[in-house]
């Protein structure tokens, strides 16, 4: 069993809390994904996992056992670096072998764990390269072999793929999602990009300087999110979020006014004014009840669909559309008011 265990961590620098009491349990063959924006903490808990933070209070066990005190070698963790970490004047085979050679096993084991990692990895034709011979990609997947052949008991992944273009980031998270079903162990994965989160983790957890906001399926988070920050940043383009009066048990929205339903009506009885919220995907979806009008001010073609900009209620929003619409033409929105989600403007937490 690998299950890593956060208990109530913190971690402290310079009298300012990188990571406040963070609490959470990733479970035995999951691959959960830390996300959020640079400086959030997230890689700061996967060095702690590592033994190469220390941890300011809390505890942190792996397989039952708390790991405080114990060295990083002895953690029984593979660390995949943003910046592969490769040996430059080793071969790849060497680079591979390196942390075998450390544990001083014998040749014959070294060389097969070398070959069949890179045999998993497509690695064999190349297993005689210097790194500075090989493509992003390739060293990347060196990088990964130098893990597997330890074969330990959790991977640790830093940002792996933010040095390599876009096709191939593509690519390799599905390297990588495989390497996680052929492995059956569990991955701790680092990312500020939520494309990656939403396509590869089991769970994410979204965090926002040093708090975890959120974790869970990535079609919860997404569908649910529990604040603005969390639906915010999760998908391309961003949620829409719309200041507008509640008068009579209504929104408006451009002029329309929207009949609340009574349960969103109990959420936020007593507010003069609530951020409605909603997905660009959502306009011009099935099941509309609802129409309102909106001035395009910029449009971006993106092949098979189009990111329309415009304004409600003075407001900056999107919406993905199919038709080719043109700057400063007025357009008709239809949504549907089941799609509508209702945010807080002070504390911007969920009301329903």
């Amino acid at each position: 069993m690998s299950q890593v265990e956060f208990k109530s961590v913190t971690k402290i620098y310079d009298k300012k809390k990188i990571i406040d009491n963070v609490s959470l349990t990733v479970n035995d063959k999951e691959f959960l994904v830390l996300v959020g924006s640079s400086g959030c903490g997230k890689s700061t808990l996967l060095r702690m996992i590592a033994g190469l933070e220390e941890i300011t209070d809390g505890e942190i066990f792996i397989d039952g056992k708390c790991v405080n005190n114990v060295h990083p070698k002895d953690r029984d963790i593979a660390f995949v670096f943003q910046n592969y970490a490769l040996y430059p004047h080793m071969s790849v085979y060497e680079n591979m072998a390196f942390p075998l050679k450390m544990r001083k096993m014998s040749k014959k084991d070294i060389d097969l764990k070398v070959k069949e990692a890179a045999e998993i990895l497509d690695l064999t034709e190349l297993l005689q390269r210097k790194p500075k011979q090989l493509s992003g990609g390739q060293r990347q997947r060196v990088a990964l072999g130098r893990a597997i052949v330890r074969n330990p008991k959790v991977f640790l992944m830093d940002e792996p793929l933010s040095n390599l273009d876009a096709k191939l980031r593509v690519q390799m998270r599905a390297e990588i999602k495989k390497l996680h079903q052929k492995l059956q162990t569990t991955f701790i994965y680092v990312t500020h990009d939520q494309t990656e989160a939403l396509t590869m983790g089991d769970r994410i957890a979204v965090i926002d300087a040093g708090v975890i906001q959120q974790i869970g399926t990535p079609l919860e988070v997404y569908n649910n999110p529990v604040n603005k920050f969390v639906g915010g940043f999760l998908g391309s383009p961003s949620m829409n979020f719309i200041l507008s009066a509640v008068i009579d048990s209504t929104v408006s929205l451009n002029g329309t006014k929207i009949e609340l339903k009574e349960e969103q009506i109990k959420s936020i009885a007593g507010r003069k004014e609530v951020l409605v919220a909603i997905r660009p995907e959502k306009f011009n979806s099935e099941n509309c009840n609802i129409e309102i009008k909106a001035q395009v001010e910029i449009s971006e073609m993106l092949g098979n669909s189009q990111i329309v900009y415009f304004k409600i209620n003075d407001s900056e929003c999107s919406a993905s559309v199919s038709s080719d619409v043109k700057v400063e033409r007025e357009i008709t929105l239809k949504f549907n008011s089941d799609d509508l989600m209702f945010f807080d403007t002070e504390t911007t937490d969920r009301l329903v």
